[in-house]
């Protein structure tokens, strides 16, 4: 098989890549491990950046979010016995976020791909990489029992966190990787329940972190922070709601209970690889960089890698113009990095650290009152919250 590009995995920045791309009409084959219910069917939240929403209604994937995603025009901080709004609207010069989970995006995206004959190969194993460094790099595979060779021009990097791609740059000389691992998790749940508020509450408490968001008008998610080690089979419905209760009740949050349906542990992990990319291969989204799910950037991130890279790769085949592929890494890593900032900003500021003294509880407070008591410090947050402008 021949293609132009050869992406491996069909997650956000993999599908995004290749309709993007084919846009261009530039071909791409994608491949991934798993089928595609599991994929269609691995439940993940969503919380989409205004630049992400523009560029799927743009490109012609965004009808479903449209109908039935939620518009957020603000977020609630609460803390202190008290829930404090901060108005993304108004702070961000009239953009806001999109709650609509992430496989719903993945199920437009396949959707539109397919239609568009596009060539996406699931269930596929055995996957290697060759020739990286050479005009004609090979992607190698299985499939339905079928040993399977792709050659491209260039290999996108898409596979999530338990990547392959990443490893194929050599690390020392030329990948160094900066990790930092934190001390809890997320405890996170589905349940059949109507929102208990319209928008997101981000509650800082003596007992911890907890999140109220929501899914739907009949579903409800929601989050608590743990021990990493938690196991969430051993929590009782009621123990749950009750935890949950204690750590929102004191703003006076009512939260509406009803069947949990769903229940997972979420590990808290920042992680960053550089450089990303290695002689014809360039990597996007959790292959290259993962972000705690407190500043709700995970996503977002691998949708404005894969429109950088989409605007370099048009320039090669349109100009045979390398400059923006030679600056992918450069151009990208400053959005990461501020949005590893963000992220660890909002973790700081709202979690519970079991290390943590009497001052450093009161100084968080105090920077909860700064962000929802100074105009200029609330601008500040709601405008990374929503996201910086794709261009």
């Amino acid at each position: 098989m021949r293609t132009q590009v050869g992406i491996v995995g069909a997650g956000p920045a993999g599908l995004m890549l290749s309709h993007l791309l084919h846009l261009r009409g530039i071909e791409s084959v994608v491949i991934d491990t798993r089928t595609r219910e599991d994929i269609e069917e691995t439940i993940k939240a969503g919380v989409l950046e205004q630049g992400t929403t523009d560029l799927m209604k743009q490109t012609g994937v965004g009808d479903r979010m449209m109908r039935d995603g939620f518009v957020h025009h603000g977020i609630n901080l609460a803390f202190s016995g008290a829930i404090h709004r901060i108005d993304l609207h108004e702070l961000s010069s009239g953009r806001a976020v999109t709650v609509y989970p992430q496989h719903e995006v993945l199920k437009d995206l396949i959707a539109r791909r397919l239609a568009d004959g596009g060539d996406i190969r699931f269930g596929i194993t055995g996957t290697t990489v060759a020739g990286l460094t050479g005009d004609r790099p090979v992607i190698s595979f299985v499939q339905d029992g079928r040993d399977q060779q792709l050659e491209c021009d260039f290999v996108a990097g898409c596979d999530g966190s338990q990547t392959y791609c990443r490893f194929l740059i050599p690390q020392g000389a030329i990948r160094t990787d900066f990790f930092r691992q934190y001390p809890f998790a997320w405890f996170g749940i589905l349940a059949e329940a109507p929102p208990s508020s319209d928008e997101l509450i981000y509650a800082h408490s003596d007992r911890g972190f907890a999140l109220i968001s929501t899914r739907s008008p009949s579903v409800q998610r929601l989050y608590f922070q743990c021990d990493p080690a938690t196991d969430p089979g051993e929590w009782s419905e009621d123990q749950i709601w009750d935890e949950i209760g204690a750590r929102v009740g004191s703003v006076g949050a009512a939260i509406k209970t009803g069947k949990i349906f769903a229940r997972a542990i979420l590990q808290f992990r920042s992680f960053v690889c550089e450089p990303m990319q290695y002689g014809r291969l360039y990597l996007a989204g959790d292959a290259a960089h993962t972000v705690p799910p407190t500043g709700a950037k995970g996503l977002n991130l691998a949708i404005a890698d894969v429109h950088v890279l989409d605007r370099a790769l048009g320039a090669f085949y349109e100009a045979n113009d390398t400059g923006l592929l030679e600056a992918y890494t450069s151009t990208v890593l400053r959005r990461v990095w501020r949005a590893q900032h963000f992220s660890w900003w909002m973790t700081s500021m709202l979690h519970r650290f079991s290390e943590a003294t009497d001052f450093d509880l009161r100084r968080q407070i105090a920077e909860l009152e700064m962000i929802t008591g100074t105009p200029s410090a609330a601008k500040v947050l709601a405008e990374n919250y929503v996201g910086l402008p794709l261009t």
